[in-house]
Formats: structure tokens, C-alpha cells, sequence
């Protein structure tokens, strides 16, 4: 399940039943505060946290996660896994578990959260109707040819660790986010404006909304929880032949 991004803002009574109720609440949570919250609720709370590891794959990690998950629905317990955000977004862990968990016939279900993605549209002021939006996380965008759309919106994720391939980085460098930018200029120019964004975790805290020219990315700061927004580049162009099959339809 997901409790959204700020700390008590976001959990639903569904969500709270849920940890309340568990033998054991397993998390993943973007602070300590959180931790300590969430044990207010529940005597058995264990932190994923400790399996990430400088220089050790997050594969392995994730899959040392979900056997600790799965030791606990084998004994015969009631798990509930703890997430922020919305546990299916971004979240390798909660798919693999609630999968696992399936095929050797226990219940499970995935309870949604307020994701990243959802105070993204609200802090920045985004109707993904209005224009259209396009979502990539950042090293998949620079491996693969996507095609992107410069009159919509475009929003990378995981841009603290742009073009890393080992799983096994904590941040990519200056020279990661140039080579970012080179394939973003395939499509815009340097100087256009661009959004680096970050949800607000705790109550006191405001949301990062930092704007700078796309040329001067590689020099910027980023953490694993930042997120770039490129607005449109151009406007909306007009498909005359289709407009002209449903005029002549009405």
C-alpha cells in the first residue's frame, strides 16, 4: 500500500486500517519521521532500508526485499508492505511481492497512494488534458529512441541517476546529465526553460521548484527523489484532415 508523499496528508482510512490490523508492516518510507510515525500504529514495523547498500546492486536488493516479505506470508502472518508515494509507481518491490504471493496461492492486493506524479501536477500547476504529458524515466529515455512530442509536456524521473546501466549507483555526475542533455537538444533548445521538482515529504516543507535553461542542467544539483519537467517546446499543430472528416460527420 501507498501513503502518499507527505507525511500524514496522504494516508487514507483504508490504508491506516490495513497497518493497524497487520502482524507485520514492512516499509520503504523517504524518512526516518515517517518510520517512527508509522510504528505509532503497530508494534511490528521493520525498515527495507538497511538492504540498499554503496556498490551493491538494487536488483538485489529489491529481491531481498520481497524474500523478506514472503518469509513472513509463508509463516502464516498477515504483511502489509509500506510505501511511499503510490506503491506501483517507480516501485519494483510491491509488483514482484503481490506476483509472488499469487502464484503460491495467498491473497494479495495493491491499496494506491498520492504519487510523486500527483503533486507534480498540483505544485507545478499542470493539466496533463490541457497540452498531454509524456512520462519516461531518465536512463530508459537516453538508451532507447522514444518519440517525443515538444507540444506536450515531458517529465523524466529518477534524474539523479540518469544513464547509470549498473543498478548499482546512487547518483550519476555531471557528465551523465550532459549526455542527457545532448538528446533532450535533439528536440529543444538550450535556453529552454526547464523544471527541476521534488514533492514535499514533511508538513514543513516546500515542494523544490527550481527553474533553469536546459544547457544549464549538467551543473545542477539532484537527489534520487528529483524529477525533471520540460514544458512544451511548440504549440499544438493541427490535423486539418481529420478535422474535416468529423466536421463533415457532424
Amino acid at each position: 500500500m501507498g501513503i502518499g508523499m507527505t507525511l500524514g496528508s496522504h494516508l487514507s482510512r483504508r490504508a491506516h486500517a490495513y497497518i493497524e490490523q497487520a502482524d507485520v508492516v514492512f516499509t520503504l518510507v523517504s524518512d526516518g519521521i515517517v518510520e517512527l510515525w508509522l510504528q505509532g500504529m503497530n508494534e511490528d514495523v521493520r525498515s527495507l532500508q538497511p538492504y540498499y547498500q554503496e556498490g551493491k546492486s538494487r536488483m538485489k536488493t529489491y529481491r531481498q526485499m520481497v524474500n523478506a516479505i514472503m518469509a513472513e506470508v509463508s509463516a502464516g502472518r498477515r504483511v502489509c508492505g509500506v510505501f511511499y508515494g503510490h506503491p506501483g509507481v517507480f516501485a519494483w518491490v510491491p509488483h514482484k511481492a503481490i506476483r509472488t504471493a499469487r502464484s503460491k496461492g495467498y491473497h494479495a492486493h495493491m491499496e494506491p497512494g498520492i504519487s510523486s506524479e500527483d503533486c507534480l501536477y498540483a505544485d507545478l500547476g499542470i493539466d496533463p488534458g490541457a497540452r498531454g504529458c509524456q512520462h519516461y524515466e531518465a536512463s530508459q529515455f537516453m538508451l532507447y529512441r522514444r518519440c517525443i512530442d515538444p507540444s506536450a509536456w515531458l517529465i523524466l524521473w529518477q534524474v539523479g541517476v540518469a544513464g547509470d546501466k549498473t543498478l548499482m549507483r546512487f547518483s550519476t555526475g555531471e557528465a551523465h546529465r550532459q549526455v542527457l542533455v545532448d538528446v533532450l537538444a535533439r528536440h529543444y533548445t538550450l535556453d529552454h526553460q526547464v523544471v527541476i521538482y521534488r514533492a514535499a515529504t514533511l508538513p514543513f516543507q516546500s515542494p523544490r521548484r527550481e527553474l533553469l535553461a536546459l544547457g544549464a542542467l549538467p551543473l545542477a544539483e539532484f537527489g534520487m527523489a528529483d524529477t525533471l519537467a520540460i514544458p512544451p517546446a511548440r504549440p499544438l499543430e493541427a490535423d486539418h484532415e481529420i478535422r474535416a472528416r468529423l466536421e463533415a460527420l457532424a
